[in-house]
């Protein structure tokens, strides 16, 4: 068997913005500590700040929330309301909005 184990403090974020065409209001700034991508497979880390955007999902990702306070609106459906302990899945074809009330960070893993 394989492990792998990790030190966030020892790897070096990305930083980033949603595209200017999908904001809808703040000026959220993304975090992210990647931490393995293999075979189409993603793991990491991704932090953001207060602010609201579209979304589009061509992949698959679950999450689980370490800290903050986000909504996810799927396109027509309600709220769902993400705090530290939640966990999502978002499947491909998922269209809405990811808004950050208070500053979010999430460990991730997206398959594509």
């Amino acid at each position: 068997m394989s492990v792998l184990t990790f030190d966030v403090s020892a790897i070096q974020p990305e930083e980033g913005a949603p595209a200017a065409e999908r904001l809808i209001a703040g000026d959220p700034r993304f975090t992210t500590w990647n931490i393995e991508e293999a075979d189409g497979l993603y793991a990491g880390i991704w932090q953001a700040t207060p602010g609201k955007w579209r979304i589009v999902y061509d992949e698959w990702e679950y999450f689980h929330i370490l800290e903050g306070y986000s909504i996810v609106t799927e396109d027509g459906g309600d709220p769902i309301h993400l705090r530290a302990g939640d966990r999502l899945i978002l499947r491909p074809g998922f269209k809405g909005t990811w808004e950050v009330v208070e500053t979010t960070r999430k460990d991730y893993v997206i398959r594509l």
